[in-house]
């Protein structure tokens, strides 16, 4: 089996995941990738993954990828939704610990500490992303009311304020405490 990438002349076999910026919602909350576009020798791919307390990476699947995640530091709980099973399942991850999503399934990761670090690595170069704000602010609100008997004025109103993919949620501004008790509130566009 011959592999060009490795009998290249300009062949390496390092590189730092730390230069390309994938997302950043602030400077606490931010995500770096190494994927093939980033070294070409690399047969698997992911993100460095730095969050902070109360932080979720939004609800999503994706379409050709297995992904694994690992916690350097802190604590993160994940939920993955067992199309089997029909259950979700959820851990609660520390440093050195692991938890992994199949290919399809639905998952999100809530941090539960400042300052967590998470890898989440691909078993391909590069993940297709599907983000559950981009499925849910897509479906007509009629197909919601049919499907799920979801009034449809609620539903358009519920998906009102999401108005592009939200990857590191919740966005800033969206929770007012009132009397103990953590409430959404919308308060601007994303950023």
């Amino acid at each position: 089996m011959t592999d060009a990438i490795l009998q290249s002349p300009d062949l390496s076999l390092a590189a730092d995941s730390n230069r390309v910026l994938n997302y950043k919602r602030d400077p606490q909350n931010y995500i770096t990738q190494l994927f093939g576009p980033q070294f070409p020798a690399i047969k698997n791919g992911f993100f460095n993954v730095h969050v902070s307390k109360g932080i979720i990476v939004q609800p999503h699947w994706h379409t050709n990828v297995t992904e694994m995640v690992i916690v350097i530091s802190g604590e993160v709980v994940t939920s993955v939704f067992n199309p089997f099973t029909q259950k979700l399942m959820t851990y609660c991850l520390k440093p050195g610990q692991v938890s992994l999503f199949p290919k399809g399934w639905f998952h999100w990761i809530i941090c539960e500490s400042d300052h967590a670090h998470i890898l989440t690595v691909f078993d391909q170069p590069t993940p297709d992303i599907v983000y559950g704000s981009d499925f849910l602010r897509s479906i007509p609100k009629e197909v919601m009311q049919r499907a799920y008997c979801i009034n449809e004025e609620d539903y358009a109103k519920a998906v009102a304020p999401i108005r592009e993919s939200v990857i590191l949620g919740p966005p800033p501004g969206c929770f007012q405490n009132t009397m103990g008790v953590q409430q959404a509130i919308y308060t601007g566009p994303y950023a």
